[in-house]
């Protein structure tokens, strides 16, 4: 079992920026793709990105390409979202999923993939 903690959300204004992190427990954290998802209020959880074991490979939903990184580092056992050019329409929780499985997967985007996900952590875009 591995538990995920998100953190860094808050409040930006329209076309600010924003860095979310999620520190997950465990010595096995580098066996883990991981991914953020997003969940606007009255809407399903959206992929918005994954990240391979390793960093070397990435993915990223058609909406936030060129705006969001994903990065991490697993001496920290972290993964990061800097989000950039923020949108009020992007306001969410957003979570941290961790595919135990950790080999690419066609389907990265659905949330089945991951087996592990944190609290999430509230992103309010104001306009």
């Amino acid at each position: 079992q591995v538990q995920l903690v998100e953190s860094g959300g808050g409040l930006v204004q329209a076309g600010g920026s924003l860095r979310v992190s999620c520190l997950a427990s465990g010595p096995l954290f580098s066996s883990y793709a991981m991914g953020w998802f997003r969940q606007a209020p009255g809407k399903d959880r959206e992929f918005v990105a994954r990240i391979s074991r390793s960093g070397g490979s990435k993915y990223y939903a058609e909406s936030v390409k060129g705006r969001f990184t994903i990065s991490r580092d697993n001496a920290k056992n972290t993964v990061y979202m800097q989000r950039n050019s923020m949108k009020p329409e992007e306001t969410a929780v957003y979570y941290c999923e961790a595919d135990a499985r950790g080999a690419f997967r066609r389907n990265y985007y659905a949330t089945q993939s991951y087996t592990y996900w944190g609290q999430g952590t509230q992103v309010t875009v104001s306009s």
